[in-house]
């Protein structure tokens, strides 16, 4: 592999688990770069006075979007795989967590832990890129929600991302049709697709309700 190749297996691998110094860079980037699609996403939720969790927060903004948007009476968990990112958001958020409105965990899309219908609604955005097994994230998402419950996936357009130098490195980029069978198969209801233009890299909002 050379010199080109390893620098975006580095920068895709940090983009899917980020860690040490650089990974403190890629946190801050994230938070920029997915603003829009973070803000939609916590939008689409309606998770007012509930009960709600982000797979894989990153740099962790839509953990501060949640806790205003849940206000005094509603809980926000926050599910990381990676462990630096866990620490980063521990530490910012630490009186949030001692008063009992936050929960930050390790755990993945395809292994969350949490209890079975625990979530109001749960938002992931950009993550379904690192998952091998979509069918069973999907059940996994199904498991930890409420009948009634509201999942928000965000997804960069898969056409875009394929031209992205890096996206070749680790990346699966599904259609967007693929994922939204996925989330059928595991029992979700009325799969809602909405589209971002005003960003960057246009991103799709799958929205469903748990049956």
């Amino acid at each position: 592999m050379g010199l080109r190749q390893r620098v975006l297996a580095k920068v895709a691998g940090q983009l899917g688990r980020p860690h040490g110094l650089v990974g403190r860079g890629v946190a801050v980037l994230l938070n920029r770069g997915n603003r829009q699609a973070v803000a939609a996403a916590v939008d689409a939720a309606m998770p007012d006075g509930k009960t709600v969790a982000d797979i894989g927060f990153g740099g962790g903004l839509s953990l501060d979007l949640l806790l205003q948007r849940v206000g005094p009476l509603g809980a926000v968990y926050g599910v990381e795989i990676a462990e630096d990112m866990l620490t980063r958001a521990r530490a910012r958020f630490a009186t949030q967590i001692a008063a009992g409105r936050m929960r930050l965990v390790g755990g993945s899309l395809t292994a969350l832990t949490l209890e079975d219908s625990s979530l109001d609604a749960a938002i992931s955005v950009n993550t379904v890129y690192f998952v091998s097994d979509l069918d069973a994230a999907c059940a996994e998402l199904a498991r930890v929600l409420r009948p009634g419950g509201r999942v928000v996936l965000g997804i960069g357009d898969p056409d875009v991302m394929a031209r992205l130098p890096f996206a070749a490195y680790g990346f699966n980029l599904r259609p967007i049709g693929e994922i939204v069978a996925a989330l059928k198969n595991a029992g979700f209801a009325d799969v809602e697709q909405r589209r971002l233009d005003e960003v960057a890299i246009p991103h799709h909002l799958l929205v469903a309700v748990a049956g």
